[in-house]
């Protein structure tokens, strides 16, 4: 391969790699633009991970002795208050405690809303 072939290649590998990664990026925005719930002051809407299904030792776990999931990804956000703007972003994956927030079905999908305090760490 001749010197500009090589570099046409690579070109065109990363143009794929970055389209991938916008197509990525754009599909999860339009599943998180679908929620028409918007929370108000520094209240967060997110939406909880799967419970493991599995353990580490591949022993499946009964429904019944699932534990609640303590991670969930951002899917909407208040505005904040007046002196204190949000730190968290639609998007985010982040943690929270095992009792926190409010449990709200809508469509069919399972959320949670929580203030801001509730979240321990973003991911």
């Amino acid at each position: 391969m001749s010197y500009w072939q090589d570099k046409v290649r690579l070109a065109q590998e990363m143009i794929i790699r970055h389209c991938n990664i916008f197509e990525l990026t754009f599909k999860s925005l339009i599943i998180m633009s679908k929620v028409n719930i918007q929370p108000l002051a520094d209240r967060v809407l997110v939406e909880p991970a799967a419970a493991e299904e599995k353990t580490a030792s591949g022993l499946f776990i009964p429904d019944t002795a699932k534990e609640k999931p303590q991670k969930g990804t951002v899917v909407a956000v208040g505005n904040g208050k007046k002196d204190e703007p949000l730190t968290v972003k639609v998007g985010d994956t982040v943690l929270y405690g095992k009792y926190a927030g409010t449990e709200l079905s809508v469509d069919g999908h399972d959320y949670l809303i929580m203030r801001e305090a509730d979240i321990f760490a973003i991911l």
